[in-house]
Parts: C-alpha cells; structure tokens; sequence
C-alpha cells in the first residue's frame, strides 16, 4: 500500500474527522477555523492510494515551544496500513523544521490504541484531568523533539 501524507483542507480534515467514530461529537468547519484562527497550525491528510484515509488538525496551544495535535484519527477502513504513523512522523518533522521543542497530546483515559502509540513512540506522561467517569479521564502527553 501506498501511503502518503500532505497538507489538506480544513474541510477534508472535517469530512475525515466525521468518519471517525471514536470522536463522537462531530465538529464543523467552523469550530475547527475558531480553534485554530491567529494560530501557527498545521492541517494535513493521510492518503492510501490517493484516497484521503487520515487527518491531523494541530495549532501553537500552549506557547512553551510545543506545537498542540489536537485532532488525529484515520477512518476505519484505513486502518492498519501505516497512515496514523506517516502522519505523525510529517507532523514531527514538520514540527522540527519550525522550531518547535516537544510536541503535546492530549487523549482519553478509554482510548487504548491512541496511548498504546503514544507510548511506543516515545510520548511522556505530563498530567491527568479527572472527569466524572475514568474512561473519560483527559491524559496529556509530551514528546520531546
């Protein structure tokens, strides 16, 4: 399989976004503009022969040398086939290339494939945010870069 990675529309990242079943709350375009207006950020798209598989959506949150991902997620369909993988790997060079020191994660207590990853690829954990159920529970994590 031919997996590529390139910079995408905000509108792609948000049809993508919505195949995603994990995220549950679907976002419009509009949200995604707010949350990244006025922001250094990056939109790209993972692409299994040439068919749009995977979007990352990730700004300057936190004004400390780190660069945010804040949305990630590859459709169903896609998955296994190295397209998350790619995509990280373009956002932490792309990441480098800016100047940017570490890059910052956040993700659920109950999402098991995101931290499993996470940890394999050298992310660290920084803080918890407790919500009324575990599973719910908002870890946030950090790679230095």
């Amino acid at each position: 399989m031919n997996v590529t990675v390139s910079k995408i529309s905000l509108v792609m990242a948000v049809d993508i976004s919505n195949k995603v079943p994990e995220f549950g709350e679907k976002y419009t375009e509009g949200f995604y503009k707010n949350r990244i207006s006025g922001k250094d950020n990056l939109v790209i798209g993972g692409f299994v022969e040439e068919k749009l598989a995977g979007a990352i959506v990730g700004y300057c949150r936190y004004d400390d040398g780190s660069f945010y991902c804040w949305m990630a997620g590859v459709d169903p369909r896609f998955r296994g086939k190295g397209v998350f993988k790619a995509m990280m790997d373009y956002l932490e060079k792309w990441s480098i290339q800016k100047g940017y020191k570490s890059i910052k994660v956040k993700t659920r207590n109950n999402k098991r494939e995101m931290l499993s990853y996470l940890l394999k690829y050298g992310y660290n954990f920084l803080e918890v945010e407790k919500k009324s159920k575990v599973g719910d529970f908002r870890i946030l994590l950090e790679k230095i870069i």
